[in-house]
């Protein structure tokens, strides 16, 4: 099961939000690189990266960290939050990018996530506020309920699911490992969990499901009740 430790650009700088509210944000790094660069000496394989404001804005808003992290750090990069056509795409990937997540634009032009899945390595990714589809930065919320747009993609050709229960995200209360399970068997596609990791024992249990992919790791590493380098 792969770690994936997670940066959260606001404002250029790394900070973690308790259930997707932008004035929850806690600054834990003004320079985002440099956590980038410490996950990959811990042995880290892969990076997380949410542009919080691009999330909310629907384009680029955090261009410059993003950049000085693909510059400094040599691992694997995924990054979601504002990518909404192809271009953007495109952009993200010349920049060295290695996957790229679409979240909002899976619920409204799925036709177009699946195009772009045929040519680029994408990740969709599902939030949702009690199964039901979180957009727009988590402000809105869909009609979808999650389960039915994973199974939408089940055979889209997209690289992974990434399932965040938004009502555990940033709260330390323990991964929703069912809903996580809802997310991998109704879609096929390897899935990652995210939202509400507090500690060892919320990798212990998806790790004994057999059946989740990854892990995101975001402020239980930043508030230290999780070693992220046992983990890897």
């Amino acid at each position: 099961m792969e770690i994936l430790p997670a940066i959260d650009l606001k404002d250029g700088k790394a900070v973690r939000l308790t259930k997707g509210l932008m004035e929850s944000a806690k600054i834990y790094s003004d320079e985002p690189w440099r956590l980038a660069e410490s996950f990959a000496q811990m042995g880290s394989r892969w990076v997380h990266l949410v542009d919080l404001n691009g999330a909310f804005a629907g384009e680029p808003k955090n261009l410059e960290q993003i950049e000085l992290i693909r510059k400094h750090v040599h691992v694997k990069l995924e990054l979601g939050g504002g990518i909404r056509d192809e271009a953007t795409i495109k952009r993200y990937l010349d920049l060295g990018i290695d996957r790229i997540i679409l979240g909002s634009i899976a619920v409204k032009d799925p036709e177009f996530v699946k195009a772009m899945a045929a040519k680029y390595p994408i990740a969709v990714g599902i939030d949702a506020i009690d199964g039901f589809v979180a957009v727009e930065g988590w402000g809105e919320l869909s009609s979808m309920r999650a389960t039915d747009l994973a199974r939408a993609f089940a055979d889209a050709g997209v690289e992974a699911i990434i399932c965040t229960d938004v009502s555990k995200d940033g709260t330390l209360s323990g991964v929703n490992v069912d809903f996580t399970l809802e997310i991998a068997r109704a879609s096929g596609v390897m899935t990652i969990a995210s939202g509400g990791v507090r500690d060892n024992r919320d990798i212990e249990a998806l790790r004994a499901t057999g059946e989740v992919g990854g892990v995101i790791i975001g402020k239980a590493f930043y508030e230290g009740t999780i070693d992220l380098r046992a983990l890897f």
